[in-house]
């Protein structure tokens, strides 16, 4: 993958490639799982060339990943609850909707300022969010933050390691699949409990 993008990239000016990095790290929250990462990195590794400028890089990539989030954030603002309560979906309980709601209500910040750092979670944290009727103005802020300190470091990565970005590659995929574990194990578990109190609760 990366040494397809870096040709890809050669053949580009500038300008294209802030637009492919806006565009990348935007559709990531729409149709992951997107390479968003491992092409920031290398526009990283390309400002330490002095092919791209760090400034440029850095506002494409993060407006990307921002505006991104917002526009999986409208999406599911716009949800329309009553499907969910006509019962037509019955892979989503009235009960376990209003779970995942009062979740978010509860912990849904705490998720947004770490969505970045959720690789193969993004679009879901932002939907929800969303669902849930958060505060816009504290999501965005919370989504700028957390868009900007993760891009900050990827640029960091990819101009520290310069022609080693195969390397970061490496290690970013091992980082989104210990990440996809977890998050996969936290929703079994949370799955199990809910069959199993559902059982006692007819006995």
């Amino acid at each position: 993958m990366f040494e397809t993008i870096l040709t890809q990239f050669s053949d580009l000016t500038p300008f294209w490639i802030y637009l492919t990095i806006f565009f990348f790290a935007y559709i990531e929250n729409l149709f992951p799982p997107s390479p968003s990462d491992i092409v920031v990195v290398i526009a990283g590794s390309l400002v330490a060339t002095g092919s791209l400028n760090l400034i440029p890089t850095f506002l494409f990539a993060t407006a990307g990943s921002l505006l991104g989030f917002l526009t999986a954030f409208i999406i599911g603002w716009q949800f329309d609850k009553k499907l969910v309560h006509s019962g037509k979906l019955k892979f989503l309980t009235v009960q376990s909707f209003e779970r995942v709601e009062n979740s978010f209500r509860k912990y849904g910040y705490y998720l947004i300022i770490a969505n970045r750092f959720l690789p193969g979670t993004r679009a879901v944290i932002s939907f929800f969010a969303g669902m849930s009727r958060l505060n816009v103005n504290k999501t965005t802020i919370l989504s700028l933050v957390s868009s900007a300190i993760w891009n900050a470091f990827l640029i960091y990565l990819g101009i520290a390691f310069g022609k080693n970005v195969d390397v970061i590659d490496g290690y970013l995929k091992t980082y989104s699949n210990i990440i996809l574990i977890i998050t996969g194990i936290v929703i079994l578990f949370f799955v199990v409990k809910y069959f199993i109190t559902k059982r006692k609760t007819k006995l």
